[in-house]
């Protein structure tokens, strides 16, 4: 019996799960190599990867995600799940969600290992779970974690290096045809003066009611972003995203923000809940974009979210909408998902049979329990990887 057969057999019967007994966690590592090879400011991406995750319990409810996109680390985040984490939740109660966190949280205590594979590891598993605590409920996961809105505006992400002006302007152009009604633009690895043409070329092909951020990925330095701002002020950028190189971040951004006259975005690249509040309390953000997959899935993330209330700080998501869509409509401070085009993310518009076509420029919430995907297993079988 299926994990969504399952819960609605008990929702019929009128049952109550008292407990979500851990079995098994089974996983399914897949790469989808990419047409042409993606760059921001400095990196490349080739390939678009991923980690299905399944945590089967004794009481018959299958909590099953995907998250990383971590095409270099895969073979190290599944060993990860697969020889410490397991072995460690295996007999243990999924609604016992931070217990199993804190039960898997010693995977980042290697001070000779990437942290981050410790986390992204961790975070397959915590989406697992709750995606397994959302079916025994019988609730999608944004209305278990604060319901606060059933439909969330999207972003596509673009604006990658390659095109001159012409092309922007087609790729814009091309945006508005699929119904988006914002974006993410890469600015950071050009010159100030070349990269502003970049925007202003954008903006005159999206029209003023079209949302645009900007994103350097850490790409300038201070003179540098500042410059930036300066020549871009007047097209209405919703926000900046990493403006600065990451040496002095949180110094160099809070000046961005109280200099540039653009409001500034960042949180990704962090680690924990407690460095997103000394960036909060710094004043270097008004939007905060930490990114659940990268920091052990939701129930860190909802530390986070909590103090930025504390803080009036605004919330994005790094990419990931599977999981983001449930984040950002959750809480009153949410702002955009993001998605990038089917080319960059053949997953995202593959892998999910039952994925929300874009309306009027926004996704409508899943209705299904947990996360309310039906993943496509041909797709998957096509894509496996053996680790």
């Amino acid at each position: 019996m299926s994990g969504n057969e399952s819960t609605s057999t008990l929702a019929a019967a009128g049952q109550t799960l008292q407990r979500l007994t851990i079995r098994e966690i089974s996983l399914t590592p897949i790469v989808v190599p990419l047409d042409v090879v993606y760059r921001g400011s400095y990196y490349r991406m080739a390939n678009r990867a991923s980690v299905i995750t399944r945590v089967v319990t004794e009481e018959g409810i299958v909590g099953e995600a995907y998250a990383a996109d971590e095409d270099k680390t895969l073979a190290d985040i599944v060993g990860v799940i697969r020889d410490e984490i397991t072995p460690r939740l295996i007999g243990e109660n999924a609604f016992a969600y931070e217990r199993c966190w804190q039960l898997g949280y010693p995977v980042t205590y290697d001070q000779l290992r990437d942290r981050r594979i410790g986390l992204v590891a961790l975070a397959c598993v915590d989406f697992a779970i709750w995606d397994a605590i959302g079916k025994a409920l019988g609730q999608p996961l944004w209305q278990l974690w604060g319901g606060y809105r059933d439909r969330i505006p999207v972003n596509m992400i673009g604006g990658y290096y390659g095109r001159d002006l012409d092309g922007i302007r087609d790729e814009v152009t091309g945006w508005r045809e699929m119904g988006f009604k914002g974006s993410k633009f890469k600015v950071g690895a050009l010159t100030p003066a070349e990269d502003a043409a970049r925007i202003e070329a954008a903006r005159a092909a999206a029209g003023d009611d079209f949302v645009i951020t900007i994103d350097a990925n850490q790409g300038y330095n201070l003179r540098e972003a500042l410059d930036l701002c300066n020549r871009i002020r007047e097209l209405d950028i919703r926000w900046f995203e990493e403006p600065c190189i990451w040496s002095n971040d949180h110094r160099d951004m809070r000046e961005v923000r109280a200099r540039g006259g653009i409001p500034v975005c960042a949180g990704q690249s962090e680690y924990s809940p407690g460095a997103c509040r000394d960036m909060f309390e710094r004043g270097a953000v008004d939007v905060c974009n930490f990114d659940a997959s990268w920091c052990g899935g939701y129930t860190n993330w909802a530390r986070m979210a909590a103090a930025s209330q504390l803080y009036s700080v605004e919330l994005g998501h790094h990419e990931e909408p599977q999981v983001a869509i449930h984040l950002l409509a959750s809480r009153a401070n949410g702002t955009y998902v993001e998605v990038f085009h089917p080319d960059r993310d053949p997953i995202w518009w593959n892998l999910i049979a039952n994925r929300p076509e874009v309306e009027d420029g926004e996704f409508a919430l899943p209705i299904g329990p947990g996360l309310g995907w039906e993943l496509d297993q041909d797709f998957i079988d096509r894509h496996r990887v053996d680790i």
